[in-house]
């Protein structure tokens, strides 16, 4: 019989988290939950805990630590605030596995805490990646630490290159639905809402990576994800609009050779899939069926139209502190999208403004990374009015 995963569920409130304990929940047997954090969402925090009896949970807004407290004081659960706990916490003994589901930039420092205590790492947080990959993928491999990808389209490119690393890749194509806006002009695009951007054909998932989704941003960052994850030059990656979302992605050798991995869009696949690997559990997700899907299509992105994939290459190609000023740039830019301060082109605009201003550092330190989201953050704060 198996021992039990031992998991560290980082931000388990939000749509990777609670689809992850879907999973747990359906192979109780195969997990045992060790730590749950959330940002804010208390109600949720408490109600998971009390189903799934974690020796520790974390709540990052440190003002509802003692409604978090005093709700699972009874259950001799043992609850701390604020993000530092994260960054401490991860490092307990009896955690194997550390789901990163952090959304952004807030994922990183919890994640290299991870990694320097030796946890596998089950990546859903694309950000760690973006912002600072060589400085997360050197550590991992100091420390022996594997990194499994949660993101669909890296874990099919991970299933596909299985019983194949010793044979070289000689492209990868990242396939992108190309969101609710596909096949839109400028001119289209200058009105539209955030209902409208946050109505995705395909896949369930939180607002920010749905924006990112409609902007093709998520998928600029799916790039530089796959340049570090799988050790790749950027000419070497290639993304391709599928609308149907069910080839997850491709990986072609260099006799020529493409395997793709298919499915219907559904996250718990490819987080259980991390959590597991090299096992597959059995499930009672719906199967694809061919008769459903008689034509699946392939098509060139709009890089005019939708700028961001291009700013995301660019970023990619310079290296550096780049990625980071354009992960944090991006960051604000959502966010203001979101609460109707600039408008949904004005994404782009006030990115490409940020990296053309912001100081490029060839060669970051950690310290460098810090300093530079936190400058760039504040950049853009004085964009948003003028963009």
């Amino acid at each position: 019989m198996t021992e039990q995963i031992h998991l560290a569920i980082l931000g388990s409130t939000g749509s990777i988290g609670t689809q992850a304990l879907e999973v747990v929940r359906a192979h109780r047997t195969e997990f045992q939950i060790d730590l749950l954090t959330a940002h804010s969402n208390a109600d949720l925090l408490i109600q998971q805990a009390l189903e799934f009896n974690p020796n520790t949970v974390v709540i990052a807004d440190v003002a509802k630590l003692q409604l978090v407290k005093d709700a699972l004081l009874p259950a001799g659960i043992k609850v701390f605030g604020g993000n530092q706990s994260i960054e401490q916490l991860v490092q307990m003994e009896s955690i194997d596995t550390v789901l990163t589901a952090i959304v952004g930039y807030a994922g990183l420092a919890s994640t290299l805490s991870a990694i320097r205590a030796g946890k596998q790492i089950a990546l859903a947080n694309k950000e760690t990646l973006v912002v600072a990959g060589k400085l997360v993928t050197d550590l991992a491999r100091e420390k022996g630490v594997n990194i499994y990808p949660v993101d669909s389209e890296h874990s099919a490119i991970f299933q596909c290159l299985t019983g194949e690393f010793q044979n070289p890749i000689e492209k990868i194509y990242l396939t992108a639905s190309g969101g609710p806006f596909r096949g839109k002009t400028r001119d289209a695009l200058a009105t539209v809402t955030k209902q409208q951007a946050l109505k995705h054909p395909n896949w369930s998932m939180g607002a920010k990576v749905t924006i990112d989704s409609a902007t093709l941003m998520n998928k600029g960052l799916e790039v530089i994800e796959a340049k570090w994850l799988f050790h790749l030059k950027p000419a070497q990656i290639e993304v391709v609009v599928h609308p149907q979302s069910i080839v997850h992605s491709l990986v072609q050798f260099n006799d020529g050779s493409i395997k793709a991995q298919l499915g219907l869009p559904d996250m718990k696949l490819p987080i259980q899939y991390a959590l597991t690997y090299p096992r597959r559990l059995t499930t009672t997700f719906k199967r694809f069926n061919f008769a459903d899907y008689p034509s699946l299509t392939f098509e060139q992105p709009d890089r005019a139209t939708f700028r961001c994939l291009d700013l995301a290459y660019e970023a990619m190609d310079k290296g550096g502190n780049m990625a980071c000023i354009l992960n944090a740039a991006n960051e604000v830019a959502v966010e203001a999208f979101l609460n109707d301060r600039i408008k949904f082109l004005s994404i782009a605009a006030l990115i490409e403004k940020c990296m053309q201003t912001l100081t490029f550092i060839n060669a970051p330190s950690y310290e460098d990374y810090v300093n530079t989201d936190q400058e760039t953050r504040k950049f853009a704060q004085t964009l948003v009015p003028t963009i």
